[in-house]
């Protein structure tokens, strides 16, 4: 296992002093070489974050816990042959998706107390805050306007209704008795655009790949762990990348885990910056995101370059085809 001492972790405290062209500089490293990072200072309070935490882990004991156990021993009674292929392609998780834009749901999910609904819109307001401050920040790194990537997030036709989509997954990764049989997550990459996580500070199991080897992310106490999705990919044009993670099951403990994701319109266009684009080489395709979302979901698991690699062929060919009708 490779070692955690080096993970990115950014005090967005910093951003305001005298030490901002260095914290800048971790960031730029962190966006380039990990695709991950931690932030502290992130302006989200503590007792915030601690109401949500407590509500979380209540209403899984609550609500979804005797579910889970329900679902777990049936999927650990598959064990051998060629029901053991089955269960590796389960995840030991029990979640509920939260979208926030363009249309909020959270009313509409039934075990949700109001207190809980009520926290966690505070919550996503924070984080949709945060998200936006990070693509600035992002954009100031890479020469780009302020504001490009958050205007290029919210599309523009009356379908998207000029918004970035924007949802939470909250997870609970049960204790496994058996984590060579079955993953928490398997590893992938995530579609969408920044990725914020509020993960338990107890119970680890995070983990990315870095130069070929799984590296845990650490847990710490009221950080933010970001990462950023294929969208930024393309979006940079390979100047900041996507990367695999995974949730490895553990023996012990139930670990929390709330990932929000800030991501483009479904009808926004996707292309790298021309400012990004003009002197390199090799440059990423152009789609629609809800097209992408499309072909994610049935191959969430694999690689992403075959991803990219479908839309440039389906750009070649439309363009073909109007030469020859020219």
């Amino acid at each position: 296992m490779a070692s955690t001492l080096s993970f990115p972790i950014i005090d967005m405290g910093l951003l305001d002093g005298e030490e901002r062209p260095a914290a800048m500089d971790l960031l730029h490293d962190a966006c380039e070489n990990w695709g991950f990072f931690q932030v502290l200072n992130h302006g989200i309070s503590t007792e915030l974050m601690d109401e949500v935490e407590k509500m979380t882990k209540g209403h899984y004991k609550r609500a979804r816990e005797q579910r889970f156990l329900e679902f777990a021993s049936k999927a650990l009674l598959q064990e051998g042959g060629g029901k053991q292929l089955a269960a590796e392609n389960l995840d030991w998780e029990s979640t509920f998706f939260v979208r926030h834009l363009p249309e909020p749901n959270i009313n509409d999910i039934p075990d949700l107390d109001d207190d809980y609904r009520r926290v966690m819109k505070r919550f996503a307001a924070e984080l949709e805050k945060l998200a936006e401050r990070l693509l600035d920040l992002l954009c100031e790194n890479l020469g780009l306007d302020k504001g490009y990537l958050a205007r290029a997030f919210r599309g523009g036709s009356a379908k998207g209704k000029g918004v970035p989509t924007f949802g939470t997954k909250v997870s609970s990764y049960p204790p496994c008795p058996r984590p060579d049989l079955v993953k928490g997550l398997r590893a992938h990459t995530d579609a969408g655009g920044i990725i914020l996580l509020f993960q338990d500070d107890r119970v680890g199991g995070l983990q990315l790949l870095k130069d070929g080897e799984w590296v845990d992310v650490p847990p710490t106490r009221h950080s933010i762990v970001v990462n950023l999705g294929d969208q930024l990919e393309v979006m940079t044009n390979g100047r900041y990348k996507s990367v695999l993670h995974r949730v490895v099951a553990q023996t012990d403990g139930n670990r929390m885990s709330i990932a929000s994701f800030y991501n483009p319109a479904s009808d926004a266009v996707i292309f790298p910056a021309p400012a990004l684009a003009e002197e390199a080489s090799n440059t990423y395709p152009k789609f629609v995101f809800e097209d992408y979302m499309k072909l994610y979901v049935r191959h969430k698991f694999e690689d992403k370059e075959p991803r990219f690699e479908a839309f440039k062929k389906s750009v070649e060919s439309e363009s073909a085809k109007l030469i020859a009708i020219a």
